[in-house]
């Protein structure tokens, strides 16, 4: 009761899933992205849930910037709403991230790799699939700092060499779909307190190539936020790579559950595409 007194409305106490080794595990993390056919356990990545205060973005937008914080919420209406054709979520959803993009960092070229849509609703049966995806409930940073260069390898093997000569960034822009977000909101770190040592590097492996991704160690240091009730009109802005080292480079992020939210609203459903985003043509 003493610490809810000196919360502000909107902060949410609860838990996040930080990184924990599995027991008996000796290999270096890692994680594959389809099951191994060798009957191999899919990853060995563990998790321990420690108790944290989710801050309020709310009012403090504008204070909250992607070079500084490693992120950044605005509003950037769409004209997609639904989300449930990917060929038109590439036709014109794409373009508008695009456009996005190039105006709030000034990059001359975008490039959009994927995205990945999440309706299940936690504590359905099953697993998720590419399909049927529910709010990823675990600290994490989606690229590391070599996946992110090994990144623009790939998609763009003839230019890389020049691209990676200049600014190079990775950036998820994530939107809620049809509803506000009640039930288990997006949390986003605040970069200036994160500690370089507590990510974990973690292999993820696909089946025709390797890339990685960073866990996170609990750190009482890292502040939290989220934008309350954040709605389809919003966005948040999610650095996952700066090749400029003098700012924020990163950010963990992960859904996580809201006590105070309504029994009976919507469950989350959500849209992230991911870009390549770089100062040179």
């Amino acid at each position: 009761m003493a610490t809810a007194a000196v919360l502000a409305p909107h902060d949410v106490p609860t838990t996040l899933n930080y990184y924990a080794p599995l027991d008996g595990s000796e290999e270096p993390p890692y994680a594959f992205v389809e099951p191994p056919a060798d009957g191999k356990l899919r990853s060995n990545v563990g998790s321990e849930p420690y108790p944290t205060v989710i801050h309020d973005a709310r009012a403090a937008e504008e204070e909250l910037t992607l070079d500084k914080n490693g992120f950044q919420f605005l509003k950037w209406p769409s004209i997609e709403t639904k989300f449930d054709d990917d060929a038109r979520i590439k036709e014109k959803y794409y373009p508008e991230v695009e456009e996005l993009l190039k105006t709030v960092t000034g990059a001359k070229r975008v490039f959009i790799f994927d995205h990945t849509i999440r309706r299940r609703k936690p504590g359905d049966p099953g697993e998720d699939t590419p399909d049927n995806r529910g709010p990823a409930e675990r600290v994490h940073i989606d690229q590391t700092y070599q996946a992110s260069e090994n990144r623009v390898r790939y998609h763009l093997p003839d230019d890389a060499d020049r691209l990676l000569k200049s600014r190079v960034r990775l950036i998820n822009v994530w939107r809620p779909i049809e509803n506000p977000v009640a039930h288990h909101p997006l949390a986003v770190s605040d970069w200036r307190f994160l500690d370089e040592k507590d990510l974990v590097p973690t292999r993820l492996i696909y089946p025709h190539r390797e890339g990685g991704t960073y866990s996170v160690r609990y750190n009482p240091n890292h502040r939290w936020y989220y934008l309350a009730d954040q709605t389809p009109e919003e966005v948040v802005l999610i650095k996952c790579y700066d090749s400029e080292e003098d700012r924020a480079r990163l950010t963990p992020h992960t859904a996580f559950a809201d006590p105070t939210a309504p029994k009976d609203a919507p469950h989350r459903q959500s849209i992230e595409v991911r870009a390549l985003v770089f100062d040179s043509e």
